[in-house]
């Protein structure tokens, strides 16, 4: 976060963010002991927190308790083809030399790509566990995040059989710290199973450098052209058709919470019908 940021956090917070605010506002908004949850998060939308990235994840751990899982989207987006990159696109020519001198995607190595100071800090938790997919693995921690974690096909990265389809299955409690639906990764899970049913989908290549046979290679594979520009429109719609969702205020932002299952369900039916108008 650069100094020009923190000083504008530091100016719009009346006072700090501490530990145990986070732990209250998570559990006003049902955030329980030995819950599952998926977690998004801003630092900066929350306000100046004491301790910063390491204390918000500590507060998010200590509201679950030993006996949760706790789960965070680790997207490494670097780890793709260069073709396709367009914040900022890079010159064709350097495409190919990309593809071959990217470094294979690493658990433990590969940073996190444009995912903010809390997910970096939370993938280094001992015992934290990271999917395998290059470009858009989730990391978890808790006694069921090697159940949630592993496996993780290349495609779908969203769909069934991913990390999303187990939180899915688990009911686990969608978190929104100081962000909105338009950050909700679950909501590709919906997606997903909307273009299964009649939603007009694209398909696109990707591709990834990636470890197969102890050698690094450059794979590429098939899946949706995931878009989530209209899932802050789902979030509202899920709320005014008396969908469950706790907002609590944390500093200068709110956390929000809901049931992944019922939002995922209700996306579906919304995508297939909303998604073709536009």
């Amino acid at each position: 976060m650069s100094a020009t940021v923190v000083h504008s956090v530091i100016d719009r917070t009346p006072e700090p963010v501490t530990h145990a605010a986070i732990c209250t506002a998570l559990a006003a908004a049902g955030v329980s002991s030995g819950a599952s949850v998926i977690v998004h998060s801003s630092l900066s939308r929350i306000g100046w927190v004491v301790g910063g990235a390491h204390t918000v994840v500590g507060a998010v751990l200590d509201a679950v308790g030993p006996d949760g899982t706790v789960t965070m989207p680790s997207m490494s987006s670097d780890l793709s083809d260069p073709a396709r990159w367009e914040a900022p696109p890079v010159p064709e020519s350097w495409w190919q030399t990309i593809r071959e001198q990217t470094p294979a995607f690493d658990v433990h190595l590969t940073p996190t790509t444009h995912m903010g100071a809390v997910v970096e800090c939370f993938r280094h938790v001992p015992g934290a566990v990271r999917s395998a997919h290059p470009a858009d693995s989730f990391v978890s921690v808790g006694p069921l995040a090697p159940h949630v974690a592993q496996p993780h096909p290349l495609s779908p990265a969203f769909g069934d059989g991913s990390p999303l389809s187990r939180l899915y299955e688990l009911d686990a409690r969608i978190v929104l710290l100081g962000v909105g639906h338009s950050n909700n990764t679950s909501l590709h899970l919906a997606e997903w199973r909307a273009a299964q049913a009649s939603m007009p989908a694209t398909i696109i290549t990707y591709g990834a450098p990636v470890m197969r046979d102890g050698a690094r290679q450059w794979v590429e594979f098939e899946d949706l052209d995931y878009d989530a520009d209209d899932f802050a429109a789902l979030g509202d719609a899920f709320a005014a058709d008396g969908g469950e969702v706790q907002i609590v205020p944390l500093g200068v932002g709110d956390v929000t919470t809901c049931s992944m299952r019922e939002i995922v369900d209700f996306g579906v039916s919304w995508l297939c019908a909303n998604r073709p108008q536009r």
